[in-house]
């Protein structure tokens, strides 16, 4: 790492500036309305091959494209584009660690919460070290939090803007305050739906279960990656389908997962210890594998890493 966090290198507007000269209009939509869609994408250090590797990179793209489209601003950037701004701004900060890197389109300008333009971007990159406490821990004690999760009829879970954080700041200041790691949103039917900033899993007689899209989840890369370890990997199987409040009291093991996350166990929900109240045996082994898969260990799963240098 070549610069300290608070002055590390960051991309704005097609220019690599010192993170405190960087600037955006605080009348602009983005700062006003959070109208802006991004992307975190992990990049994993593997000191064998003296390499950085982006997670899934084109995925992450694919989606905050789609983002975009649903929240309907233009996005004037091609994936190459996107892709050269992310290689850019990492090799110029020089990090040969484990980073997460902060993608976003938004709207700049003097326009309200209506506007759809102009669109600019920046990338963010920050060692995984330095981000929230809940992303450096080895298992979290977890509440059900009284704030119900964003839904499609009203602020869709699917579109991964910066407003829409807002719902998993009420969940997870609710949680922190009450002595919690973290917090678990039920949705408008009073089924799981997910954490903030990250989707769920439970697992029960030897079965992978997780709430369906439709649940109110994001259409998670992670949560993808879990289910295909499982079922690829593992040879376990896993079920999509909605899940009660009490199911999580009652189950074997239990994680959260997310690119900042990772493939993190929920150790207890509302005091209610998750098996024995440690990581389970086939939460370290989705983690692993996941880390494995992430540091380009993994042969068969290649495809998922993109090499920065």
């Amino acid at each position: 790492m070549k610069y300290d966090v608070a002055n590390r290198l960051i991309w704005l507007k097609g220019e690599i500036l010192n993170v405190n000269s960087a600037k955006i209009n605080v009348l602009s939509p983005t700062s006003q309305f959070g109208l802006n869609v991004f992307e975190g994408i992990p990049c994993y250090w593997n000191d064998k091959n003296k390499q950085l590797y982006a997670f899934r990179l084109d995925d992450h793209y694919t989606r905050l494209k789609k983002s975009a489209r649903l929240l309907q601003i233009d996005c004037p950037f091609t994936q190459e584009d996107m892709k050269k701004a992310l290689i850019d701004v990492v090799k110029a900060n020089e990090y040969y660690e484990n980073i997460s890197v902060r993608q976003t389109l938004f709207v700049d300008g003097f326009g309200s919460w209506g506007a759809d333009g102009p669109v600019e971007m920046f990338v963010a990159p920050i060692p995984k070290g330095r981000m929230s406490k809940e992303y450096n821990k080895k298992g979290l004690n977890a509440c059900i939090t009284s704030w119900r999760r964003i839904s499609d009829v009203n602020l869709s879970p699917r579109i991964k803007c910066g407003a829409n954080y807002i719902n998993s700041r009420m969940g997870q200041r609710e949680a922190l305050r009450n002595g919690y790691d973290t917090c678990i949103f039920l949705n408008e039917f009073g089924k799981i739906s997910e954490g903030p900033g990250s989707c769920f899993f439970m697992i029960k007689n030897g079965e992978l279960i997780t709430p369906q899209l439709t649940d109110s989840v994001l259409e998670s890369i992670t949560r993808d990656s879990v289910i295909r370890i499982a079922k690829e990997i593992l040879g376990i199987k896993v079920i999509e389908r909605s899940i009660d409040r009490t199911e999580l009291y009652a189950c074997d093991e239990a994680l959260l997962c997310g690119s900042a996350m990772e493939v993190t166990p929920v150790i207890s929900v509302d005091k209610y210890l998750v098996g024995n109240g440690e990581a389970g045996a086939l939460t370290e082994k989705i983690h692993k594998l996941y880390l494995d898969i992430a540091t380009g260990e993994e042969k068969e799963f290649i495809s998922w890493v993109t090499p920065i240098y």
